[in-house]
């Protein structure tokens, strides 16, 4: 490796690298517009194969990270029974926070308005997944297998047995502190791990975009381009104004120092785009406001205020419920326009365009997930400030290079 690229942050290869790959999409897609070559060894070869192993290689740590940090954390609790506290405090704050993602989103949609004056086909088709019921959400959380939940990456399934089980290590005694210095150990070498496969990260974002840029119309995206560049304003500024203003009131934390420290995570949320095993659903919230304010304008419905607050009471108690559910932004979205008139085939307009996308609400939900967890933590008095404010403690990037 040259001595520029070691110079070079994790972080500034990631974006060359996607923007290298838009613009190698562009050109593939503008001076061969119909080539099978292009579409057989690049497009659906070179460039998916490569983008592929770069998903799977980060998928395939969600689950032991998600599963060994959080027996960890549970554990380490010196009364087990504030559990249930910390789960009703963090879960408040993750509907409040979607809450005003969503207003912020139909509001800031409602003002721009991005789908007037706008042709797309909307003979366009979606076929959504159906939708389990909160009850059988709930019965879902326990896993009758873990092994299986495993298996299968059910999240939500696997984050409850690990609560379970570090529970039950806390409660155990010295059986429990043996098998806890065991589980530390796995959770240092999984990260080793992480920032190992992160090393790849450039190339799979270079891979994913030249993909999709190659394969998408220039007729689509000139014409969700209104609608893409709004959700990802509304993105940003929820992750960067409407995060640091809760984190500073209600923890009197430095938004700046939170950012700085949350960069590797949310480049592994952006490169993922899997919400998977968070909890809060901000980013996808967003997309779903500012989506129905634009299928709305392209059918020509108008939306009454009554219609406007049932989107936001929908998308806000349906983040949670949906929470672990495959393609769940989507089936969201579906379970919104549903409840509002709107013609759930409107979901096939913005799909073109929805990957991008996917990637950077990911990197949202992740911020808000880790906001929220350090004002709980905060709150509960186990938040270690010299740590959180120690610039030594963050990830040396150039052990990424």
């Amino acid at each position: 490796m040259s001595e520029n690229n070691k110079k070079l942050s994790l972080t500034s290869r990631i974006v060359i690298g996607m923007f290298a790959g838009i613009i190698v999409g562009i050109l593939l897609k503008a001076l061969f517009p119909d080539s099978t070559l292009v579409e057989g060894y690049l497009s659906k070869g070179l460039f998916f194969v490569v983008g592929q192993i770069f998903i799977s290689s980060l998928q395939m740590l969600v689950v032991p990270l998600v599963f060994v940090s959080l027996v960890v954390g549970t554990c380490s609790l010196s009364d087990p029974s504030k559990l249930g506290r910390l789960g009703g405090k963090a879960v408040g704050l993750y509907l409040i926070t979607t809450a005003i993602a969503i207003t912020l989103a139909i509001s800031l949609a409602v003002l721009v308005q991005p789908g007037t004056g706008i042709e797309l086909d909307t003979n366009a088709t979606y076929e959504p997944k159906a939708a389990p019921s909160l009850a059988q959400v709930i019965i879902d959380l326990f896993p009758t297998n873990p092994f299986n939940a495993f298996a299968n990456g059910n999240m939500l399934q696997i984050i409850v047995f690990a609560l379970l089980f570090g529970i039950a290590m806390a409660l155990v005694g010295k059986p429990g502190e043996r098998v806890k210095t065991l589980f530390e150990d796995f959770n240092e070498i999984i990260m080793k791990l992480v920032i190992i496969l992160m090393n790849i990260a450039p190339y799979g974002v270079f891979a994913l975009m030249a993909k999709l840029f190659a394969e998408t119309s220039f007729e689509t995206i000139f014409s969700l381009a209104k609608y893409f560049l709004l959700v990802l304003a509304v993105l940003f500024i929820h992750m960067l104004i409407t995060y640091p203003i809760i984190l500073k009131g209600l923890a009197g934390m430095s938004p700046l120092t939170f950012l700085k420290k949350m960069r590797e995570v949310q480049i592994f949320g952006f490169s993922t785009a899997s919400s998977n095993a968070t909890i809060n659903m901000d980013g996808t919230a967003i997309m779903q406001g500012v989506a129905t304010v634009f299928i709305a304008q392209v059918y020509l419905v108008d939306l009454s205020m009554a219609d406007y607050l049932m989107v936001v009471l929908t998308a806000t108690l349906a983040s949670v419920g949906t929470a672990g559910v495959p393609g769940v932004g989507m089936i969201m979205l579906a379970m919104v326009l549903g409840q509002v008139g709107l013609p759930v085939e409107g979901i096939g307009l913005i799909i073109g365009v929805d990957r991008l996308l996917d990637m950077t609400r990911t990197a949202v939900n992740v911020t808000g997930d880790a906001m929220v967890s350090v004002i709980v933590a905060k709150s509960e008095g186990a938040l270690d400030e010299d740590v959180f404010n120690d610039a030594k403690a963050d990830i040396d990037e150039r052990n990424l290079s």
